[in-house]
């Protein structure tokens, strides 16, 4: 890319002025600010529960679970939402306030508006799930829906706010914002003893930055390890800019994450309090959000399955055998999306396979190949012959098969078995080693497609 058609690209992805977050002038929020908040909003916001996780046998590290995605609205966006509501004068309640959110920010300044009579605005991007959209309408928010993205979205937000006089009200960015969602960490330092490490998911770095702030006060010994998606990491393009800069943001299970920038108040609150920042791909955090289903009965969504991905990744071994606390930040995940998840982590477990394998065409040749997977228990999902291609020989038709299986261990029986009675088979994307850390043996390849 061209350095003209990257400055293009940076300037289009520019967070509009917002009087609270000037980069010239940021303001670090203190753990005063936190403390001020937790009194504040302990009336409208819920305890949520830090339980043990079962993940922690398979995972070989202490794992506990901060469930916030119990909140009312699903998310912890609830806490810094009400503090700031709570915190606007009688004129700015009476004019009313607006958000831009692709959905859990939106939803919770929608809820606490609601519940404290505040006329509430949100602008939501086309992208933002209908779920989400319609809550916000339970809520009684006026719903605008457009911008292509967040960025475009925020664009609007700040031009209605000018417009009609509305308080605009940055989802992680806020000072207020950022002191309401620090009061996560005020109850997980009450609710589990001896803790050495904090994983928080990360986009704007609103929560990271609460976190971090109580957390080093209160115990300094405690790591706090922000996570982001591989699809916008705008928190390690901040860290390798030295400040804040756009970052163009691709699709992500993790959409909660989805943030273009970090934000200035965000950024000078907790640059020298965090200790490390993990970058996840999407297929550890489809795996995350399955694992969670399986192993808790918990929907999560991306954005708070971060943490567990970057553990199944083998990303904080030095983790191993520590007290660590998950925060999950939110449930709200669409029920498309969620089957979709569903999938891509069964592939990436290596339990949902996909094979080619050339039979021969002759009567019985794919009733004899769905005998052989069924001798092993190896379920069916689809399956697909194709003659056309076949380049070897007339007699011959290749099987598209994809197959569920119990393990992964399961899934290298299967192999196994294919390679021991067909000449030419393949299996695509198959993962080479177990996603619990464990080894299973492959055989030697004798033949290839």
């Amino acid at each position: 890319m061209s350095a003209q058609s990257n400055n293009k690209s940076e300037n289009m992805l520019q967070i509009p002025d917002d009087p609270f977050c000037d980069p010239k002038r940021p303001v670090a929020v203190t753990f005063e600010d936190i403390t001020s908040a937790a009194y504040k909003i302990r009336s409208g916001i819920k305890i949520t529960p830090c339980e043990r996780s079962h993940l922690s046998d398979i995972t070989g590290v202490d794992l506990w679970m901060k469930k916030d995605s119990l909140q009312h609205t699903g998310s912890f966006k609830e806490r810094g939402a009400r503090y700031a509501m709570l915190m606007l004068n009688d004129q700015e309640r009476k004019k009313g306030v607006i958000a831009a959110s692709l959905g859990n920010h939106a939803q919770a300044v929608s809820y606490h508006g609601y519940l404290l009579g505040i006329p509430v605005t949100v602008v939501m991007p086309l992208i933002a799930p209908i779920m989400k959209i319609e809550k916000c309408r339970e809520y009684c928010a006026q719903v605008v829906i457009e911008g292509k993205d967040m960025n475009e979205a925020k664009k609007v937000a700040s031009r209605i706010s000018k417009e009609q006089g509305l308080t605009y009200i940055n989802g992680y960015d806020h000072p207020h914002i950022i002191a309401g969602q620090g009061t996560i960490a005020l109850e997980i330092l009450e609710q589990v003893q001896d803790i050495d490490a904090i994983l928080v998911p990360t986009g704007g770095g609103g929560l990271l930055a609460g976190v971090s702030v109580a957390v080093k006060m209160l115990n300094p010994k405690i790591k706090v390890i922000g996570v982001e998606s591989d699809r916008c990491a705008s928190f390690s393009k901040a860290i390798a800019n030295g400040g804040p800069q756009s970052t163009i943001i691709e699709g992500t299970l993790a959409d909660g994450l989805a943030v273009p920038q970090v934000g200035y108040n965000a950024w000078e609150t907790c640059k020298n309090l965090y200790d490390k920042m993990v970058v996840v791909s999407e297929e550890w955090i489809a795996l995350a959000i399955l694992r969670f289903i399986e192993n808790e009965k918990s929907v999560v969504e991306g954005a708070g399955a971060c943490g567990l991905a970057a553990i199944l990744a083998g990303q904080l071994e030095e983790l191993k055998g520590k007290r660590v606390v998950l925060i999950l930040s939110g449930g709200n995940i669409d029920t498309t999306i969620l089957g979709r998840c569903l999938e891509r982590g069964l592939a990436a477990d290596g339990r949902l396979v996909k094979c080619r394998v050339t039979v021969s065409d002759r009567p019985g040749g794919i009733n004899e190949l769905c005998k052989l997977l069924g001798s092993i228990g190896v379920s069916i999902k689809d399956i697909l012959h194709e003659r056309a291609w076949i380049a070897s020989d007339v007699f011959s038709v290749e099987v598209i098969v994809v197959c569920e299986t119990r393990d992964y261990s399961h899934s290298v029986e299967l192999y196994n078995l294919l390679q021991s009675k067909y000449e030419k088979f393949k299996f695509e994307n198959f993962p080479e080693r177990d996603r619990l850390g464990k080894t299973c043996k492959i055989l030697p390849i004798k033949s290839k497609l």
